[in-house]
């Protein structure tokens, strides 16, 4: 288990996923020199409780440091993904998937 309550299974099976950030693109390289794009761990939901294979991700820096902890549907609308075009349709399909699920459990909210 990681610093982040990542077990080690998880890990290894996000690490063989997720090669690029799951927003950006951005390639992780093993020897890569440039902070902003470097692999760091992300709750697509804000939620450090979901530490499942559809939650947990590997993003760049800079992606992380923008979400922070808005909502993805939120995030995506901001001036930081607007200027890196960064919208529903680029981000990886596990972040895909995650706008799905929220919004199927946002109309079960409602109805």
């Amino acid at each position: 288990m990681n610093k982040w309550n990542i077990p080690d299974w998880l890990e290894k099976e996000v690490r063989n996923r997720d090669k690029h950030c799951i927003y950006c693109n951005v390639l992780f390289e093993e020897n890569n020199t440039f902070r902003k794009s470097m692999p760091t761990w992300e709750h697509i939901i804000n939620d450090a409780k979901i530490v499942t294979i559809d939650n947990i991700a590997l993003c760049c820096c800079s992606c992380n440091a923008s979400k922070g902890a808005k909502k993805l549907i939120f995030w995506l609308h901001s001036s930081y993904c607007i200027r890196n075009n960064i919208t529903t349709e680029t981000v990886a399909d596990v972040a895909r998937r995650a706008l799905v699920q929220a919004s199927k459990e946002a109309n079960n909210f409602i109805h």
